[in-house]
């Protein structure tokens, strides 16, 4: 099992910057107005670091381990608190906010999201990163050469535990469905469908590789045939103006 300090430094390598940069070219937040930024679960604030070049971000992150190893390269609001700074939030204050692999680890994810849609104004947008269960199947069979774990994902038996600590699973379906009174699913990509099932790294860090396995994957990741096996799955929500 990693270490958090071991989770970092891969956040450095080009297989960790291209899950950002997927990101950033969906969530496509554009960068003529100055908008309203808060960062739910900031992690090591790379999210937060990004989109405080032309915007105002607010990082929340209370794990200490994780925000001590932060970057800052732009001037953005680091708050080490959780939910009880969040409920502190006015209603309608932000114009995005970001949830980045954060609900599977939280005990009360239906609390959560009902305080990010209040602090939201009307029409803002929440992005949602999150783990795809089937995403599991291909990583485990092709980089693992492990069939017998990708069979145990497609057989349901798939609890498992990370460094992190245990993952409360659940699908795009109910995440839709616990903010369906409140907020309108406008996008849905795959993140990881491709890119991470070669164990080649040394031919990674070579612009031959990144910049085309970058376009494949933007590519990729919008056609539902690959979002239903990459290993993570982007959810992007518009919070109803009435």
């Amino acid at each position: 099992m990693g270490t958090i300090k071991d989770y970092r430094n891969m956040l450095e390598q080009p297989w960790g910057r291209m899950f950002y940069d997927i990101i950033y070219r969906q969530l496509d937040i554009p960068n003529d107005k100055r908008a309203k930024i808060l960062d739910f679960g900031a992690g090591f604030c790379l999210t937060s670091n990004h989109y405080a070049k032309y915007h105002e971000v607010t990082a929340i992150e209370p794990n200490e381990d994780m925000y001590s190893l932060r970057v800052k390269d732009n001037d953005y609001e680091l708050v080490t608190q959780g939910i009880e700074y969040l409920e502190c939030i006015p209603d309608n204050t932000y114009d995005y906010v970001i949830c980045h692999n954060v609900l599977e680890y939280v005990e009360d994810a239906a609390g959560v999201l009902n305080e990010i849609v209040r602090v939201l104004k009307p029409g803002g947008r929440l992005s949602i990163v999150k783990h795809n269960e089937l995403g599991k199947v291909p990583a485990y069979a092709v980089l693992n050469d492990n069939p017998k774990a990708a069979l145990d994902v497609l057989n349901d038996h798939n609890a498992e535990s990370t460094a992190f600590g245990d993952r409360n699973l659940y699908n795009n379906d109910q995440l839709e469905n616990l903010l369906a009174d409140t907020m309108k699913l406008t996008n849905v990509f795959g993140i990881r469908s491709l890119f991470g099932l070669s164990s080649n790294n040394d031919i990674k860090f070579s612009d031959d590789w990144y910049q085309p396995m970058l376009e494949l994957e933007i590519k990729a990741d919008a056609m539902d045939e690959f979002k239903r096996i990459a290993f993570y799955n982007h959810l992007i929500f518009e919070k109803n103006k009435t």
